[in-house]
């Protein structure tokens, strides 16, 4: 590894003859002394916040006195070069022996990087070398510009610099203070150098505002304040884009602000609308990044930027590209070095919002297409095996054919099956949407089914509404079983966010179909469904109606597992009739036939049942034992849904004897109810910790 020390020794690498050249030009430079190199370019009057990153670069400065690089990552707009510029300026009597300044090129899209001896050959111009006196070797320019900086307090600003390789010749020898800025993360200054990264994140909301401020007056600001909150999250925290957007809106005066967030707003259009001509157009700025990638590392960027969700997985960035694990993180390897792509968590990437919207924009729509069905075959596939291993009575489905350059999970086991569920439900969420707005019916309506049981338990009951939406929508032109199960789960999606009409509506529809169709086992499930828009509505007694038809309907069709579902819901809705004796007979069959099958879920609602009904019988004590019970099995399921009402029923049961355990129960269920965004729920349970506590 090399270190400062031996940076020194390079400035006396080169051969005696050299050596003694450099000596004679030194004496003949020094008798022709120019005044002191002064290379910084203007800075920027828009210098917003930094102040953790400015006081990063001190720091770095504080703790190595003689060669201290801070290699300024981050993407091409970020505002690495503005930071660099503005730490300088605030620190310029720390460099009385003056500033060099080299634009390294390292991305521009329309010339080659420099080399390290044209800026070397520059620095030497600066340091007052006469043409007919510099070194031909370069080498020996190396070597002559390590001798004239030494022992000097200089800063030498590289900016723009594409690698390691084309920083480490212009590095001083024993003194003077480096800033290299860079798209790239130059992991080998760090290691090998010493030097201090500073990363350069997005600007946030506040600093952007003040961005804006400095540009705009604060009458007009003041004057539109949704357009400016608007200009602010489309602009998404980069200093380029946001200077691009205030400079349109000061030379068009007599424009609204409004009209600028309308062109941005559409994000087909938002990148063509931040173009301010020349080098600080948005295109160019991430154009110079993407043009300097291998084939390879630019088909990885152009296929990531059509990912459905904020993060991209290894698991979705795996099958949009096709590529084998080992290769695709290479790519992904280099593409988080050099800033167009940002590792978010260990596992897990990210690209800024416009920096995507630059990279969906380059891939063709053959590629997205092809992209987007891998992924979208992948997805089916694994949610699949991921739903059947949480839930093993749920019925399986046909996902098709899998593409052959697929790359799926070994999910063996219940433990993978939900930490992959955990991991990936954001992102086939969104893929279940594209899928349905690019007319994928099997794959929207697929993707729905399969998600269905965790989305449920985890308490996702927007996203489980919005995805059977769609579905219901997929099913029309599907086969007819289809249609009747998305009516169905669509109606039990609505009766767990309190759409209670709507409920029953999709219900009865969906009844009438399955009737049509002469499918009894959909009727059966249907029916279950109307049940409980019944009950939320406030009919036990129509309710208890179809559970019974219901279970009549699996006795003939020898459906035993959902038998038993049914027959505990005929003893729920008979208990909320008030006929407890009746209530009992019914759950506890129930219980015992889930128990005989190990249907956990099913021996869960069973004893949230009986707890029920022990409660409404004066039995207290042994209506907590149940409901505890049920909670176990809730929370060994992950089931938080069910978790959060067994809590809710827990809390009535302990109320008047052990208030204590009622306040910990309600306190409970109330955070599970506001997770899942059931405010009446939530808001109920708030009611009777206020009134327990108030006595």
């Amino acid at each position: 590894m090399t270190g400062a020390s031996e940076i020194r020794n390079i400035a006396h690498s080169v051969s005696g003859v050299q050596a003694g050249y450099i000596d004679s030009v030194t004496i003949h430079h020094q008798s022709h002394e120019r005044d002191v190199p002064r290379q910084l370019p203007p800075a920027s009057a828009d210098f917003i916040g930094r102040e953790a990153e400015l006081d990063q670069l001190t720091a770095a400065l504080d703790t190595s006195p003689t060669v201290v690089i801070s290699a300024l990552g981050g993407a091409g707009g970020i505002g690495k070069t503005w930071l660099a510029l503005h730490w300088a300026y605030r620190n310029l009597d720390l460099f009385p022996d003056g500033q060099l300044f080299v634009d390294l090129r390292g991305f521009d899209q329309h010339e080659k990087p420099m080399s390290p001896h044209e800026a070397v050959r520059g620095f030497l111009d600066a340091l007052g070398i006469p043409p007919d006196d510099m070194p031909q070797e370069q080498s020996a320019q190396v070597g002559l510009y390590r001798s004239l900086v030494t022992d000097k307090r200089m800063l030498i600003v590289l900016d723009n610099a594409r690698d390691s390789a084309q920083v480490e010749p212009l590095l001083p020898g024993a003194s003077g203070t480096v800033l290299v800025t860079s798209r790239d993360r130059m992991d080998s200054l760090v290691t090998g150098y010493s030097a201090r990264p500073v990363a350069v994140t997005a600007l946030d909301a506040a600093a952007a505002r003040d961005l804006l401020s400095q540009r705009l007056s604060a009458g007009r600001l003041a004057a539109e304040p949704a357009a400016v909150d608007e200009l602010i999250r489309w602009c998404a925290g980069l200093p380029l884009a946001l200077s691009i957007v205030a400079g349109q809106a000061l030379i068009a005066d007599d424009v609204p602000l409004a009209a600028f967030a309308a062109e941005l707003r559409d994000a087909s259009s938002r990148l063509s609308a931040l173009d301010a001509g020349g080098k600080s157009q948005l295109h160019a700025v991430l154009s110079w990044s993407y043009q300097a990638l291998a084939p390879q590392d630019a088909r990885v960027f152009r296929l990531l930027g059509t990912a459905p969700g904020a993060d991209i997985s290894l698991f979705e960035a795996a099958n949009l590209t096709g590529l084998p694990k080992r290769a695709l993180l290479m790519s992904l390897k280099t593409l988080t070095r050099v800033s167009l792509v940002q590792g978010h968590f260990s596992t897990s990437y990210r690209l800024h919002d416009l920096v995507r919207l630059y990279a969906a924009e380059l891939a063709t729509p053959e590629e997205t297409d092809a992209a987007l069905k891998r992924l979208a075959a992948a997805a089916c596939h694994t949610s699949h095996t991921a739903d059947r291993l949480i839930a093993a009575h749920h019925q399986e489905i046909n996902v098709g054919e899998l593409p052959p350059d697929c790359t799926l999970p070994n999910l063996t086991v219940e433990r993978q099956a939900r930490e992959w569920l955990r991991t990936e439900r954001a992102n086939v969420m969104a893929l279940q949407q594209v899928a349905f707005e690019r007319r994928w019916y099997e794959t929207a309506w697929a993707l729905a089914w399969t998600m269905t049981t965790f989305n449920l338990r985890m308490g996702h009951l927007h996203d489980n509404f919005t995805a059977w939406v769609s579905g219901l929508e997929a099913a029309k032109y599907l086969d007819k079983d289809m249609r009747t199960r998305a009516y169905r789960h669509l109606s039990r999606a609505c009766s767990d966010l309190n759409r209670h009409e709507e409920a029953y509506r999709y219900g009865l529809e969906g009844l009438a179909w399955a009737q049509e169709c002469q499918d009894e086992l959909g009727e059966a499930h249907t029916r279950r469904a109307v049940a409980r828009a019944c009950e939320r509505r406030g009919d036990n007694e129509e309710a208890l109606t179809h559970s019974k038809r219901a279970l009549e309907l699996y006795e003939r069709l020898d459906r035993p597992f959902s038998s038993s579902h049914a027959l505990d819901e005929i003893g729920w809705y008979t208990a909320r009739l008030g006929r407890f004796d009746e209530a009992r007979e019914h759950s506890t069959a129930a219980l015992a036939q889930c128990r005989d099958r190990i249907d956990r879920s099913g021996e869960a609602g069973a004893l949230m049942t009986l707890g029920f009904i022990a409660n409404g019988t004066g039995d207290p004590v042994g209506a907590i034992r149940l409901y505890e019970e049920s909670r176990a099995i809730s929370q060994e399921l992950g089931d938080a849904k069910s978790e959060a009402k067994v809590l809710d029923h827990l809390g009535d049961a302990a109320a008047t004897i052990d208030p204590a355990k009622a306040i910990d129960a309600w306190e409970s269920a109330a955070g599970l109810y506001k997770a899942q965004r059931l405010t009446e729920e939530a808001a109920a349970v708030r009611e009777k910790l206020e009134a327990l506590t108030q006595h």
